[in-house]
């Protein structure tokens, strides 16, 4: 509370300093609080914050300029790379609570600087005694009972600041929020969630989960074995060629199908860190298993029909899914259904066309902000979407970021019409 207390502070403070710099210079336009600075002044204390604090600024982050300010949207992406690690004393107590006196005689080798630190926990390389190369995945102290002050506090904050707009009802989304980081900080439900997704996925021969060590494992630490590999983005580098960057690119859109309409169980964190490059196995490694949930017959069954009408360039169809997924609110005039349905065909331009689809050149993004504007302010749509959309639509778009950010190309739509003709309904 304190540090979100000084974060308001600091806001404040740069919107005078900001007022006196435009009174100088003649200058009385736009917001004093929503400024490049703030922005950046937000980021930085977040990721010093990291728990609840900076997940929902990761989460924030995912939204863009849809919700947020550019300034702001922009500096939040930041949240996505490392936060603040904890020094070694702390660590120290984290581990000699999770393993008891005298932990170290289990380990060859451990290494006390983290190969990385995000909003939750931080993860270290260690060698157990018997040899095995592990990573840890040790949680920051007190993060778990701080999950709703630290949401709630937060929100505030950005709404008396004007950062997150005032006339936009946030309470579902703040409550699905919270209830995903509960989950996300018991390790021992990511450890199943491991498990299981390591058995879904122990044929496809283009992933890669890493298994759990049990016997490390607690509530506050994950255990796994260490994949060696390199950051997924590396494959936009002039040492790999055009083609795995398509073949990797399309693996991950048709997992994201499979997940959705196959296995309904879904990684719903699309943050390119969760993703590794195995070069010896020519695998992409899927290490993050936090954010993983079920989804319900009934949703998945909702997406296959809203995709299916998508492909015929059925607008009804299209309509009638909305409505059932929430969406689109029963009884709404024409103009507003209309508008609605024709944000919902934007978003499926991927698999629109029968030939391949370059998403590194796509301005699809940007085309989606400005409908998703119009919609908001030219028609009226000011209620996020339902809660239980919410994590898959943060799949659905980080996916098509990731695929741009490879700069994949590949044919998107006939992906999707296999994995349809899969389902029991398909006819």
């Amino acid at each position: 509370m304190a540090r979100i207390g000084l974060l308001a502070g600091e806001i404040a403070a740069g919107g005078v300093a900001e007022g006196v710099r435009r009174l100088a210079g003649g200058d009385a336009s736009g917001s004093l609080l929503v400024t490049q600075a703030n922005a950046e002044r937000l980021t930085h204390r977040l990721s010093g914050m990291r728990g609840a604090a900076m997940k929902l600024g990761q989460l924030l982050s995912m939204e863009g300029e849809d919700l947020l300010p550019p300034e702001v949207a922009s500096a939040l992406l930041m949240l996505r790379a490392d936060a603040d690690a904890m020094p070694p004393s702390q660590l120290r107590r984290v581990l000699g609570r999770a393993w008891g006196k005298g932990w170290e005689g289990r380990f060859r080798e451990f290494d006390w600087e983290p190969i990385a630190a995000a909003s939750i926990g931080q993860v270290h390389r260690a060698v157990a005694a018997d040899g095995r190369e592990l990573a840890l995945k040790i949680q920051y102290p007190g993060v778990s009972r701080s999950i709703a002050s630290d949401v709630d506090n937060l929100a505030a904050t950005l709404r008396i600041s004007r950062i997150l707009p005032r006339d936009v009802d946030l309470r579902e989304l703040i409550a699905e929020v919270k209830r995903q980081l509960r989950q996300e900080v018991d390790y021992r439900i990511e450890a199943e969630h491991l498990r299981r997704y390591g058995a879904l996925l122990a044929d496809e021969p283009c992933f890669r989960v890493p298994g759990v060590v049990k016997e490390f494992t607690t509530t506050r630490v994950l255990a796994m074995e260490r994949l060696i590999g390199l950051p997924i983005e590396d494959l936009r580098g002039p040492d790999h060629p055009r083609e795995r960057r398509d073949r990797v690119g399309a693996a991950l859109f048709q997992l994201l199908l499979r997940e959705l309409f196959g296995y309904r169980f879904v990684q719903t964190d699309p943050n390119l860190a969760n993703y590794l490059w195995l070069p010896e196995s020519q695998q992409v490694g899927l290490v993050d298993l936090g954010a993983a949930r079920e989804i319900p017959e009934r949703l998945a069954r909702l997406y296959a029909q809203l995709c299916r009408a998508a492909l015929r360039g059925d607008r009804r169809e299209l309509g009638r899914a909305a409505e059932e997924m929430g969406f689109l609110p029963p009884g709404e005039p024409s103009e507003r259904r209309e508008a609605l349905i024709d944000f919902v065909e934007l978003t499926c331009e991927p698999f629109a066309t029968g030939s391949s689809y370059d998403f590194a050149a796509s301005d699809l993004p940007a085309r989606v902000r400005e409908a998703a504007t119009r919609l908001a302010f030219r028609h009226g749509f000011r209620k996020p979407p339902p809660p239980e959309t919410l994590f898959v639509q943060r799949k659905l778009g980080g996916t098509f970021l990731q695929c741009a950010r490879l700069g994949a190309c590949f044919g998107a739509r006939a992906i999707l019409e296999d994995e349809l003709a899969r389902l029991p309904d398909a006819a």
